[in-house]
């Protein structure tokens, strides 16, 4: 809510679930997110989120440095994103994820440590950095504009390994039986 709205807001009600939408412009290119902010408590002890793991083109998992039960959530759902990948065609790069340790002002109650978390975003190859969205919106829109570069840039190599269906069939065709050879 930080990077959409540029202001912090006190009384942010995690236990519903959201999706915000925002344009904006990065690297010249115009932009239309859609970011789903999930419950932050699982439902009925249960962590689903199947369908929206599908559609997503990058994930941005956040914890509170001070509340050990959020770091386990954002470790259990890590686990659930990469989960849902595994059986994703072996040639798409999966999507990037951000680990995120926020309240970093609350460094005084930390109750996550910092190694921690690192650890946590190693053992997912994920990306990791710890933040204050209350005091730092300059932060927030920092790890915000590294999510959408590495989204874009992972876009752009798709589309530059796509061969069109008729240049891959004839590739395919010419690897299999090999070219034709003249008589002599």
């Amino acid at each position: 809510v930080r990077f959409l709205t540029r202001r912090f807001i006190g009384e942010y009600a995690s236990n519903s679930e959201c999706i915000y939408t925002k344009h904006l412009g990065l690297d010249g290119r115009q932009m239309h997110l859609e970011i789903y902010d999930p419950c932050s408590q699982p439902r009925q002890g249960k962590l689903s989120l199947i369908e929206e793991l599908h559609w997503a083109d990058g994930f941005v998992v956040v914890y509170d440095i001070s509340d050990r039960a959020s770091f386990a959530f954002a470790k259990a759902l890590l686990h659930r994103i990469r989960e849902s990948h595994i059986g994703a065609c072996k040639r798409a790069a999966e999507p990037p994820v951000f680990l995120v340790g926020n309240k970093q002002d609350l460094c005084h109650v930390r109750d996550v440590g910092w190694e921690e978390g690192q650890k946590l975003s190693l053992d997912n190859k994920c990306h990791f950095c710890e933040l204050s969205a209350a005091e730092h919106c300059q932060e927030v829109v920092a790890m915000f504009t590294k999510v959408l570069r590495s989204i874009t840039t992972q876009c752009k190599g798709k589309e530059k390994r796509r061969p069109s269906g008729s240049k891959s069939m004839a590739k395919l065709i010419n690897n299999m039986f090999g070219k034709r050879r003249k008589s002599v």
